[in-house]
């Protein structure tokens, strides 16, 4: 299932989401080129959180393969690299998808917690998040990068303050496709329960891949830091008659 839009209104312009995915954008086609070698491996492997480096498990001047002739070379642990790997991106679909997710469940989270509280709920579900798969993979030499932490938490907070909102939803079945409505809680509940099938294969495991205990400590900061910080009220048509399975 892929969200395309919601019906749940705002009351105002969502600001700091738009600001959020210019400084996406703005770090794909600058930091990064655009996708473009050799910009894009740089900035993963500068930029991008290693959870061994972060942690001082990896020897510095250690040569991670990342592919044919690609190559990541361990340094001395940064930091601020939880923070900036919420800013970059391996690929076209992956920043694509990401910024699409943020726009889709972003405008009514920040709307409900204002910008100021908003700005503060995103970046500590992107922390929550990449201490998270760090937990799970403390030695891994694989650079974690991509806005999906902080996105998630965002879904978990929507789930928690809009369950009623119904979202159009793309469904694909091989050849067969359809739009229909479902429940946010139904939509984000099933991007859940995927994340935690694919999890549970990487326990243990410090193989590339999808981050998904990212995902799922992003999702979860964003259901507790929704019920902590909370916000204004419900809008309007959140009251009606309308549901959706």
């Amino acid at each position: 299932m892929f969200p395309l839009y919601d019906d749940n209104p705002t009351r105002g312009f969502a600001f700091v989401t738009v600001l959020i995915i210019a400084l996406n954008a703005a770090a794909w086609l600058f930091a990064q080129g655009a996708g473009s070698e050799p910009a894009l491996t740089h900035s993963v492997c500068v930029f991008g959180l290693i959870p061994g480096e972060l942690l001082g498990r990896l020897r510095p001047g250690t040569a991670i393969e990342l592919g044919p002739d690609i190559n990541c070379v361990i340094g001395h642990p940064n930091w601020w690299t939880p923070f900036t790997s919420m800013f970059m991106h391996g690929g076209w679909f992956h920043i694509i998808g990401n910024m699409w997710f943020l726009w889709v469940f972003g405008n009514n989270v920040e709307d409900a917690m204002g910008q100021a509280r908003f700005v503060i709920f995103y970046v500590l579900c992107g922390l929550a998040a990449a201490a998270t798969q760090v937990f799970m993979s403390p030695a891994s030499a694989l650079p974690m990068v991509g806005a999906s932490g902080a996105i998630g938490g965002v879904m978990g907070a929507y789930a928690i303050r809009f369950p009623n909102a119904r979202v159009m939803t793309l469904i694909l079945l091989g050849f067969f496709s359809r739009t229909v409505w479902v429940s946010a809680w139904v939509m984000l509940g099933y991007w859940f329960f995927l994340q935690f099938l694919g999890a549970l294969p990487a326990l243990g495991s410090d193989e590339g891949g999808v981050a998904f205990w990212a995902h799922i400590g992003g999702f979860a900061a964003g259901v507790v830091l929704q019920l902590i910080l909370g916000g204004r009220g419900n809008f309007a048509g959140q009251d009606d008659d309308r549901r959706a399975i």
